[in-house]
């Protein structure tokens, strides 16, 4: 496909404006996440969290109800610990 006349840059001249690879998107909640969570409070908080979902386990009597609600908590709190991840630039 040809380009339009003129837009054609040498060299490495096209790279010019390109964000760097790890730039974070404007919006992106990530570097707000790994803020809030930084520090002993952000370390209590998540350790909280995690002993209340992902370190919990429901007997054999739970109800498929109780165990949609668990995988639901769970899944919340990996979307956090992985947005605190990204946002910490890991």
């Amino acid at each position: 496909m040809a380009e339009p006349a003129g837009s054609h840059k040498a060299g490495w001249d096209w790279l010019e404006g390109v964000p760097p690879a790890d730039a974070v998107p404007a919006g992106d909640p990530a570097p707000s996440f790994a803020r809030c969570f930084a520090g002993p409070d952000g370390a209590r908080v998540l350790a909280t969290l995690k002993a209340m979902t992902l370190e919990r386990t429901l007997g054999p009597d739970a109800s498929d109800a109780a165990l949609r609600d668990l995988e639901g908590q769970r899944r919340l709190v990996a979307l956090i610990l992985a947005l605190i991840a990204r946002g910490q630039g890991a």
